[in-house]
């Protein structure tokens, strides 16, 4: 049975199949969802919290920051 897993930095549940896994130097393996996702954290380095997109998925996955 495969894996959901959530996106590292947005935490939507990523389906099997989708999605792109980076690993970085230390063995840490983050999953992001989209492009979108992975050019905000690894590429432009801004951080969840700050973003109000971010904040608008969380709140309606009923997490809290």
């Amino acid at each position: 049975m495969p894996k959901f897993k959530s996106c590292s930095f947005c935490g939507r549940m990523i389906e099997p199949g989708t999605g792109l896994m980076y690993v970085l130097r230390n063995g840490q393996i983050l999953w992001f969802c989209s492009s979108k996702c992975f050019k905000n954290y690894v590429k432009l380095r801004r951080r969840p919290d700050r973003q109000e997109w971010v904040r608008r998925i969380k709140r309606s996955l009923g997490e809290t920051l």
